[in-house]
């Protein structure tokens, strides 16, 4: 009977997850390949505790990817070298198994099944939409996909490839 109850919570919670409450802070991103065929879409709430980020991507083959915020909201193809660095305002180095923290704009990996969908759901604890040390300062910010895995170590970007999608965040 708990773990029912449990399961329903859990659930619940996630049907929510694409419905942000009123008066919520949120931004969107539509991710597309150079050529601009959408590949994806992500969805960003600010949280009492950080940011809460939803990507869905489709069309893409099975496997995995490295998604990062990069700093500036520019896509321009076809490398999208535009979007700059790694959304970074404390400073770290890249990755999750970095002793020395991880930048801001590190992401979890988005697998990809069979079905050539994938589905990431994140919090970046500490982090802000706006305001001081905000992602979505000035230049606004990107989310990039990237041709293959973040290995999660290596600085600056994991040798996670070539950008092969991107999205400005607004």
């Amino acid at each position: 009977m708990r773990l029912t109850i449990i399961c329903c919570a859990v659930l619940a919670g996630c049907a929510t997850m694409g419905t942000p409450p009123a008066g919520a802070d949120t931004a969107t991103a539509v991710l597309a390949e150079p050529g601009g065929r959408e590949v994806g879409r992500a969805a960003l709430m600010q949280e009492a505790e950080g940011v809460r980020v939803r990507i869905e991507v489709s069309g893409l083959a099975a496997g995995r990817y490295g998604a990062h915020l990069h700093r500036s909201g520019r896509c321009e193809g076809p490398s999208f070298e535009s979007a700059g660095a790694h959304w970074n305002p404390t400073g770290a180095e890249h990755g999750f198994e970095n002793p020395s923290g991880r930048h801001r704009g590190d992401l979890p990996n988005i697998v990809v099944g069979a079905d050539r969908r994938g589905t990431l759901a994140f919090e970046i604890r500490g982090a802000r939409l706006r305001g001081d040390a905000g992602m979505l300062d000035a230049d606004g910010a990107a989310l990039v996909v990237h041709a293959a895995a973040d290995d999660y170590r290596t600085d600056p970007s994991g040798n996670s490839g070539a950008r092969i999608a991107c999205g400005v965040v607004g």
